[in-house]
């Protein structure tokens, strides 16, 4: 099987796709309160040609394959998509990041499709401050969609949350101890430089999250949770769970990165912070040409950049929102 390597010796195995540009929240830091247009149908790619971008970049060395959104729960049939992808051989790891809502109606079906795994969207504990955070969402939900993916053998089951001053950094204390009595594996992460949300304010660099976590005791370095992802974990002795640290601002991630990002209008972003892309609309329509599909996939990976600019952004202006294009 091929490999593919990147200009700077890092291999590239890791797929992230958002299967639509549609989400079922307003949430502070990724979209603004009147929402945006959505994309046309006949825009987005149909699930039988993701699965041919899956399928080529399999052969190519590609693993892990992750499905964001939008909110990946609103497309029709994603359950049959992920039994789609389930049968790819080479495939080791099949995931899924959702703010929740939904997960509590198909984590048994995802489950018994294929899914391996799940990140859930979860910035606080308190139902009025979800409400306010999210425009629309009742934690209720969400919070039966961690059990569901629980009873689901959906594991590990990782909660996301990005931290911001002001709004919920009074709870990285409590939002941590979720990880003590059950296997949760609760990732903190930094607001980054995206949208017209985020202030140099509103910023709480991970160091200071993890000097907070220190509260509910010392904290040993551990193995991240299967998925090779950013977050440096740790642990306290005894607990079920973790928790992670992404310093997606402060402590950038990148020369570990292995990762391409394919939006739901078909463009190959070599980096997910970064808006330059390879378009595989030629060999995907009006048929798939697998060797043009192959190549173009090597020529994202060709034009990957040693690092985001997100810390050079953090002192400027922000970049435009990227909700719709994958979370």
């Amino acid at each position: 099987m091929e490999t593919l390597c990147d200009p700077f010796g890092r291999q590239i195995r890791y797929l992230r796709i958002s299967v639509t540009d549609r989400c079922n929240l307003r949430c502070l830091y990724c979209l603004p309160e009147g929402g945006v247009r959505w994309l046309p149908r006949e825009e987005i790619l149909r699930f039988e040609e993701i699965l041919e971008v899956v399928r080529v970049g399999a052969s190519l060395g590609l693993t892990r394959v992750r499905l964001t959104g939008g909110e990946p729960l609103v497309r029709e049939g994603l359950v049959d998509f992920v039994q789609m992808l389930r049968a790819i051989p080479q495939l080791a790891d099949l995931s899924l990041t959702t703010n929740g809502m939904f997960l509590a109606r198909y984590a048994t079906a995802l489950a018994r499709a294929g899914l391996t795994r799940v990140n859930i969207s979860l910035d606080t504990l308190k139902p009025e401050r979800f409400h306010a955070i999210t425009r629309f969402g009742a934690i209720e939900d969400v919070q039966a969609g961690i059990d569901a993916a629980l009873d689901a053998g959906l594991h590990p089951v990782k909660l996301n949350v990005v931290v911001m001053r002001g709004i919920n950094d009074d709870e990285i204390v409590e939002l941590g101890r979720l990880a003590f009595d059950r296997p949760l594996h609760v990732r903190f992460i930094e607001l980054m430089p995206i949208g017209e949300y985020f202030s140099r304010e509103r910023l709480v660099p991970s160091e200071e999250i993890l000097a907070r976590l220190s509260a509910l005791g010392r904290l040993q370095p551990t193995e991240t949770p299967m998925g090779c992802g950013p977050a440096r974990a740790y642990a306290w002795p005894g607990a079920r769970g973790s928790v992670g640290i992404i310093g997606a601002v402060t402590q950038a991630f990148c020369a570990q990165c292995n990762r391409l990002r394919l939006t739901a209008t078909g463009q190959l972003r070599p980096c997910l912070d970064d808006e330059s892309a390879v378009d595989l609309l030629p060999a995907l329509r009006p048929v798939v040409d697998h060797e043009r599909l192959a190549q173009l996939i090597r020529d994202a990976v060709a034009a990957k950049p040693e690092q985001h600019t997100m810390a050079r952004r953090e002192a400027g202006r922000p970049r435009l929102c990227m909700a719709g294009v994958g979370g």
